[in-house]
């Protein structure tokens, strides 16, 4: 298939690999992306350059958070997000050990900064509504963890650790945040005590038809941003493994096909590609459940022109009035 593509795709041959800036390349972890084809200034050229997309996400996401008013644990949040893709940049960029052969001090900011900024999720996500005390020993709690991650991690040098650590705490976050989100949420699951009263007066009971049916909308756009998000993610964890399984066949591949076409079968670009956008969309849903446990569902939406753009939790510009969603009132 790809000798057929190459005789009518134009193209340029792939340089050979070479020795780079910041060769020997001494990390524990080498990728399928040849080392230093393109520039000796990269060990990664893809793997590399991939990594910007964090960098823009994590700017859009604090400028989102400052402007719009959500709270401070996500700038935190976003701001650990800007650390998984700075320290993967400069991992992949030089592939270098900086202090012996033991363990490469940007191979563990590369990965164990996902650790850390699920772990902040992880607090967002169950310190919501609970005393200063449960608060205070979830946050040593989960220190504690990270800390365990970290030290255990540097002592068995194993990638699937971090891997199984990193799927377990994530997948704890997120089945965590989809029961908080129905319970609290979802109409016919919510507290009954506040209902029964505001449904005493004819008003009271338009009013809350108004704020069930607004619910349900939620819902449904929340489960589609999960629906995305998830599936993005979990097919740039199926690439990767394509990548990390096969990747003799598709060295020979890409140098069959040439550049610039070859670049489309890193498979690793693409998992940081997709990876990065199904964790910010993620983020995302965070910033919009804590705002609908907080009742600020008519004060926040979620901007989301079409799947092909990225989501963003804003304040609504037009406050709902006279029991319509978004409505505005008018002088006669």
């Amino acid at each position: 298939m790809a000798e057929s593509t190459h005789s009518w795709l134009p193209s340029i041959p792939y340089p050979p690999a070479q020795e780079g800036r910041w060769s020997p390349v001494t990390s524990t972890l080498n990728w399928c992306e040849e080392d230093y084809y393109a520039t000796i200034y990269s060990a990664e050229i893809v793997n590399t350059l991939t990594n910007l997309l964090f960098m823009y996400l994590a700017a859009q996401g604090i400028r989102g958070c400052l402007k719009n008013g959500h709270d401070g644990i996500f700038v935190v949040t976003f701001i650990g997000y800007l650390l998984v893709g700075s320290g993967s940049f400069l991992f992949h960029a030089t592939l270098k050990c900086m202090f012996g052969p033991i363990q490469d001090p940007m191979q563990l900011v590369d990965e164990l900064s996902m650790i850390y900024t699920t772990c902040l999720m992880c607090y967002a996500t169950f310190s919501h509504g609970k005393s200063k005390l449960y608060s205070t020993v979830l946050a040593v709690s989960l220190v504690s963890l990270s800390l365990f991650i970290t030290l255990y991690y540097h002592y068995l040098q194993d990638p699937t650790f971090h891997q199984n650590a990193y799927a377990l705490l994530t997948a704890t976050v997120v089945f965590r945040s989809m029961f908080v989100m129905e319970v609290n949420i979802r109409p016919k699951f919510k507290a009954k005590a506040a209902r029964e009263v505001q449904r005493a007066t004819a008003a009271g009971k338009a009013e809350q038809r108004r704020q069930d049916q607004r619910d349900k909308d939620i819902l449904r756009q929340m489960w589609k941003l999960i629906g995305c998000g998830l599936s993005i993610f979990i097919g740039g964890f199926a690439i990767w493994t394509v990548d990390n399984e096969f990747c003799l066949t598709l060295r020979v591949w890409r140098r069959q096909i040439g550049l610039p076409w070859g670049i489309l079968l890193e498979g690793h670009g693409w998992w940081h590609i997709m990876t990065g956008i199904g964790a910010y969309f993620y983020i995302q849903w965070g910033i919009w459940l804590r705002h609908c446990l907080n009742e600020k569902q008519d004060n926040y939406e979620l901007h989301w022109p079409s799947l092909f753009s990225l989501p963003a939790v804003v304040r609504q510009q037009n406050k709902p009035s006279n029991g319509q969603v978004g409505s505005t009132t008018k002088d006669k």
